[in-house]
């Protein structure tokens, strides 16, 4: 018998007509197609947090699941989400990413806990309003600086932020639409209290001057890498140095020849070394999640963020893969 594989995306993310096929009007289409030439076939899983006891009544009829849904979505959090999941793994159900994964290895935090690997630029934590407002001020003395919020998308808790004279300070918030501001220092910490909610945090980096050459994101399914994507993330940057660069992103496979070195090193070196650190075992990686780095000044490769709630969109060729490892964990799960 076929595995009973769930693939499950937040109603807000991508609203569909219950009338019509959903797995073929869905953005995640190719997944169900990938799926079905493997013989199975995968059951739509349309979750919002007004719904979730149909939705657990449906996830505990399931072997898998499969998830994508955003740390942050118009306004809507994982945290009921994230209770369902882990009451579904532990009744036995196989979730990728599982939420205690996302918690080790795709927040920023995991910015601080890897410092140490030569993937990171100097990165720095404020872990309380308190403390972000006693340290960023001398801080700021050593350049443009960014600050991320633990959890988010599209930008969100972003912000490049340099020193205009003792108490004002440029901002530039990452999020779509935002521009460039001249604002107090201490306003600007103000703004920031909201982060620090329940726990929150905000992890610092030097803003890395060749953020203009793009970004490169490297999918991985598990260890092993599956694609990549040569983009160009305008948020941070001026606009008018924003409104030069392309506006087109291209997947490649895992063999382009410009990523062989960063495949190397991932595969090699860096995903062994994250796993140590954070004590996520190869099984456990997400089935689908990437890396982003931009180059930095010595042409070395420096990691800003990791991804794994909600990876799309990721090259289609790596689909029929991760169809794959969805169905040899949930063949290998115990039980």
């Amino acid at each position: 018998m076929s595995p009973r594989v769930g693939i499950l995306w937040r109603a807000e993310w991508d609203p569909v007509d219950p009338s019509e096929p959903i797995a073929e009007r869905c953005r995640l289409h190719g997944m169900f197609s990938a799926f079905a030439a493997l013989g199975v076939e995968a059951e739509p899983v349309v979750y919002a947090d007004d719904d979730v006891d149909a939705v657990r009544t449906l996830l505990v009829q399931l072997d898998g699941v499969l998830v994508w849904a955003n740390p942050i979505e118009q306004g809507l959090d994982r945290d009921r989400l994230d209770a369902l999941l882990r009451e579904v793994g532990d009744q036995g159900v196989w979730v990728s990413a599982h939420p205690d994964v996302i918690l080790r290895m795709a927040t920023k935090q995991v910015l601080v806990d890897t410092a140490r690997m030569s993937w990171s630029a100097e990165t720095y934590l404020y872990d309380s309003l308190d403390r972000l407002r006693a340290e960023l001020p001398e801080r700021l003395g050593r350049g443009p600086l960014v600050l991320k919020q633990h959890r988010g998308m599209g930008g969100e808790g972003v912000w490049k932020v340099e020193l205009q004279g003792a108490e004002l300070v440029h901002v530039q918030h990452a999020a779509s639409g935002s521009r460039p501001e001249i604002v107090g220092l201490a306003d600007f910490v103000g703004s920031c209290e909201p982060y620090f909610a329940d726990g929150g945090l905000m992890v610092e980096q030097p803003f890395q001057p060749r953020l203009d050459e793009g970004m490169i994101r490297v999918y991985l399914s598990h260890d092993r890498v599956v694609g990549f994507a040569h983009q160009y993330p305008r948020g941070l940057l001026e606009p008018e140095v924003a409104a030069r660069l392309p506006t087109a992103k291209a997947f490649e496979l895992p063999s382009a020849g410009d990523y062989q070195a960063l495949r190397e090193r991932m595969e090699q070196e860096w995903v062994g070394e994250l796993q140590r650190i954070v004590g996520v075992d190869r099984d456990s990686l997400p089935v689908i999640w990437d890396a982003d780095f931009v180059v930095g000044e010595n042409d070395d490769y420096v990691l800003i963020e990791i991804n794994a709630s909600s990876t799309f969109a990721f090259p289609e060729h790596a689909m029929p893969t991760v169809a794959e490892a969805v169905l040899a964990r949930i063949a290998a799960a115990p039980g």
